[in-house]
């Protein structure tokens, strides 16, 4: 079988390299960076976010998600 390969991401952290220490839910069109076309978080590979910022970032997707600022499923 054939495997695809990953896109190629930054290997530095978004957050990080920015210096924005706060991941905001309201900031919707950020957090939309790290959500794929269909709505699911993206994983840390595909992503590029630290361990700390990816956990956060999952965070801030679902409080979003709930108070109607992204939605659950996109397509």
């Amino acid at each position: 079988m054939y495997n695809k390969k990953q896109p190629i991401v930054e290997k530095a952290c978004y957050y990080c390299v920015n210096g924005l220490n706060e991941v905001d839910y309201k900031q919707a069109t950020l957090l939309q960076k790290f959500v794929s076309s269909y709505g699911k978080i993206a994983q840390r590979r595909r992503s590029g976010l630290c361990s700390k910022h990816q956990r956060k970032s999952a965070n801030a997707i679902k409080r979003a998600r709930f108070m109607a600022l992204l939605p659950y499923i996109a397509k």
